[in-house]
């Protein structure tokens, strides 16, 4: 099952020097059916791109707890062994946590398939919508909008290969 591994940039940094991408239980993001259900697709691609994006709001929430990382998004996307990952019971339908599964176990970063990060040139839209954020959840449409600019902005995609130049720029 592939899923998606909400991180920042110290995050991955510190998965790299560990070799692992953190302790289990690990909250990430896949296609559930309450994801596919809410996306109202049967495209897998569709499916596996809405679960990023859930990953990387995931992250943005990461950064706003952690006011000295880069600000830019990162998601691992990893495969893990059917049955490893299991949505929360009864957050199913929660909307705040559609495609949220938690995955048990150790999940070694070797197992990556690759890795997405923002742009350098993201980096504003992103401070300003960490930043907004809690403003965002508040019910602000305002700061709704800011949040929303952040995703605007396409996570890039890297080799696995390409991890230590990647953590070479956390901050």
């Amino acid at each position: 099952m592939r899923v998606y591994v909400p991180l920042t940039l110290p995050g991955l940094a510190e998965a790299y020097q560990k070799g692992e991408l953190g302790a289990a239980p690990l909250v990430a993001y896949a296609v559930t059916p309450a994801l596919r259900e809410w996306y109202l697709s049967d495209d897998i691609e569709e499916l596996e791109y809405a679960a990023l994006s859930r990953a990387a709001l995931a992250s943005l929430r990461l950064l706003a707890a952690d006011p000295r990382a880069a600000r830019r998004r990162v998601v691992v996307a990893v495969d893990v062994p059917d049955g490893a990952a299991s949505a929360g019971p009864g957050r199913g339908l929660d909307p705040a946590a559609l495609g949220e599964v938690r995955v048990t176990g150790a999940v070694p970063l070797a197992k990556a398939a690759s890795v997405h990060v923002d742009a350098a040139d993201a980096e504003a839209d992103v401070a300003a919508a960490a930043e907004a954020l809690k403003a965002a959840d508040a019910g602000d449409d305002d700061a709704q909008f800011v949040v929303d600019g952040a995703e605007d902005h396409e996570l890039l995609w890297y080799a696995t290969q390409e991890i230590p130049n990647l953590v070479g720029n956390a901050g």
